[in-house]
């Protein structure tokens, strides 16, 4: 049965979206993805494109969006930046990002990639269009409010239906089976007397032992789903809170006053009060559309193991969505994310002879989540794409045959087998194949022709930006920007 503070959650929303509805046609886009899957990338690529379509076009410009119909078609008119409605809200660094993707001050030898995402931030995107001529061809307006947020916050609100016992006895289970990565602090806990008086020193060093482990486990990559509470690894502005100094821990009773456990059941408890239930009131509940981006490639690159502990995390992702058909009653009080699309980003990393396959082990890799979410009438797709293509393709020889090959700038430092790379030559890679059949990636089992079982993944350098007259930026190419654009915006530009 919902409690007193869901109900008074539940009236909190709905005021919001009877304020985002009368303050004219507004769709609220999230985009989020676990640490390294560009969600940065995704956003600079959309906001580009969009404030620039129209001029280019204007100027008789190739179509750089064509899947996109309302560009396609001749019916954007203009696309421009406007102050966000959350002033509580850090702004997305659009211009601070592209600059360091394109180089400061034009200095292309200088891009680079920017940084992850850390916490959530906001960008307002007003797009001028005209209706399809069925409906007038009448000018109209749409403002795209884009949430840009960690996906190891969006794993937190998986913890909003467990309790403190619940939430303990799954993660030191999620420990003992990804050994050794969590031993010192398993080992620690399990040492501690849950029902002795609390210990601030304990808790303390259990805290940061747990943090160390669920760092170590981001960086394999092999246990994805062990990440929450996620704001131990993106903290954003609770960096040295109270509200992280806490634990799980072995229970064996309950917990009695005064006791450590009492002390770390209260943190948690206040975990989700202030920081799960917020973000999910505030932010989550509100969203209209959805993109999810994958990093399969370093899934891949994992092996198996970690394969399958990605597939967990993506379902659990699905569930934390309240997902279905919108009425006009459900827009207002509870409304729900009525398109989501999966995208396995870093496409430009494989030839395009891989896309299709990329795309396939993606649709595995959420095929059970997404089950549930169309039960419930939700839209879900999948694409392979890259916000920002870093590489181009070439045939190379190898032992007389041709092999599909991508052409990049390899990060400084990057290596495959004895060769590393300076961050300024250009090589040519074949990175591999990816197998026909997806399931075979979940096994391990394909490698039957050594040329897709030896695969080659490294970071690309962005690529060099074409500019204007002006010295502005043109946009960045891309792969199929244009198709998730069409999916996620297109019902709503007609």
């Amino acid at each position: 049965m919902p409690s007193f503070s869901d109900f008074l959650s539940d009236a909190g929303i709905a005021a919001r979206n009877l304020i985002d509805l009368f303050s004219g046609r507004t769709l609220r886009l999230g985009v989020t993805g676990l640490a390294g899957a560009g969600k940065t990338i995704f956003v600079i690529a959309l906001v580009q494109h969009l404030t620039l379509a129209a001029r280019l076009a204007a100027l008789g410009e190739k179509n750089s969006l064509p899947v996109f119909r309302v560009h396609a078609e001749g019916r954007l008119t203009g696309g421009r930046l406007e102050p966000q409605p959350d002033d509580a809200v850090p702004r997305f660094a659009y211009e601070r990002h592209l600059d360091a993707l394109t180089g400061p001050q034009g200095r292309g030898e200088d891009r680079a990639w920017p940084p992850s995402t850390k916490r959530i931030s906001e960008l307002r995107l007003a797009l001028e269009f005209e209706r399809t001529a069925s409906l007038g061809r009448n000018g109209a307006a749409l403002s795209i409010d884009i949430v840009d947020y960690p996906g190891e916050w969006l794993l937190d609100l998986t913890l909003l239906d467990k309790s403190y016992r619940r939430w303990s006895e799954e993660s030191l289970a999620a420990a003992e089976a990804r050994a050794p990565l969590g031993g010192e602090w398993r080992d620690y806990v399990q040492s501690l007397d849950a029902n002795a008086p609390a210990d601030e020193d304990a808790a303390q060093r259990a805290a940061a032992l747990f943090k160390s482990y669920l760092q170590a486990c981001r960086a394999v990559p092999l246990a994805a789903s062990a990440l929450p509470p996620g704001r131990f690894l993106t903290p954003g502005d609770l960096e040295g809170s109270p509200l992280l100094t806490f634990s799980p821990l072995k229970l064996e009773a309950d917990a009695r006053p005064n006791s450590l456990a009492a002390a770390m059941e209260r943190r948690y408890e206040a975990y989700r009060a202030h920081v799960v239930r917020p973000f999910f009131r505030d932010h989550f509940a509100r969203l209209d559309r959805q993109i999810v981006l994958v990093d399969v490639l370093a899934a891949l690159n994992a092996g198996p193991l970690a394969l399958r502990d990605l597939e967990r995390t993506l379902g659990d992702v699905l569930d934390a969505f309240r997902t279905g058909k919108n009425s006009i009653l459900s827009s207002l009080l509870r409304p729900r994310i009525d398109k989501i699309l999966f995208a396995a980003t870093k496409a430009d990393h494989l030839n395009h002879v891989s896309h299709d396959r990329l795309e396939a082990i993606l649709r595995r890799l959420t095929a059970r989540a997404i089950a549930r979410a169309e039960n419930l009438g939700a839209s879900i797709d999948v694409v392979a794409l890259a916000a920002v293509r870093a590489t181009r393709e070439a045939n190379v020889g190898r032992g007389g045959a041709l092999l599909p090959a991508v052409i990049g700038m390899p990060i400084q430092g990057e290596r495959i087998g004895d060769e590393t790379f300076d961050g300024e030559t250009e090589v040519a890679i074949f990175p591999g194949q990816l197998p026909d059949d997806p399931d075979a990636v979940f096994t391990g089992d394909w490698t039957a022709d050594p040329r897709e079982a030896e695969y080659r993944f490294v970071r690309f350098r962005p690529p060099i930006a074409a500019r204007d007259a002006a010295g502005t930026p043109l946009p960045l190419p891309h792969i199929r920007l244009d198709r998730a654009l069409q999916f996620l915006l297109g019902d709503r530009l007609r």
